[in-house]
């Protein structure tokens, strides 16, 4: 793995705990998504790390020329959901719009009732979870694939998005 990046400032050396994220956030979110017994290899977590890392540098640099484009200095929530729409990441933008909206609530009341504290994001992202989980255990909207099986795909996505907007339309 390489510390070197270059941008437009020029060459700059960083150091590779600067440049990726936390080795050990990196399995811990990896375990959370195998079963128990699961085991990983220490460079399937390497491999990982570096990918959600470049992962990361490519939709922010995206947001980023938009903000440059529109004068803006302060990257925002929709300008990282416009970069994936435009990157072709449309699939995953309609989960992470439920989750901008949801956190964005959580915040608002938080604030409201104590001042300045924010709720965790972890909690608003497990709330997130909780219901994607609970919506694919109905397999709301989902058409099986060629091989019969229910992927995992942006129907899955869009489907949630759907039901949580008409669940807030509701209430």
């Amino acid at each position: 793995m390489s510390a070197q990046h270059s941008g437009d400032e020029g060459d700059l050396d960083l150091k590779e705990q600067d440049r990726y994220l936390p080795i050990a956030n990196v399995a811990r979110i990896m375990k959370k998504s195998l079963p128990e017994n699961a085991k990983i290899a220490k460079e399937a977590k390497e491999c990982v790390q570096e990918c959600v890392s470049e992962f990361i540098s490519f939709i922010t640099s995206e947001a980023s020329d938009r903000c440059q484009q529109e004068k803006r200095k302060t990257i925002n929530g929709e300008d990282i959901l416009w970069a994936m729409q435009s990157l072709g990441f449309e699939n995953y933008a309609e989960a992470l719009k439920i989750y901008l909206v949801k956190y964005r609530e959580t915040t608002k009341l938080d604030r409201g009732a104590s001042g300045a504290k924010e709720k965790d994001e972890e909690g608003v992202l497990n709330d997130v979870q909780q219901q994607q989980q609970q919506q694919q255990q109905q397999q709301l909207y989902m058409q099986p694939n060629q091989d019969g099986q229910q992927p995992m795909t942006g129907n899955y996505y869009n489907a949630i998005a759907h039901q949580y907007l008409d669940q807030q339309k509701q209430s």
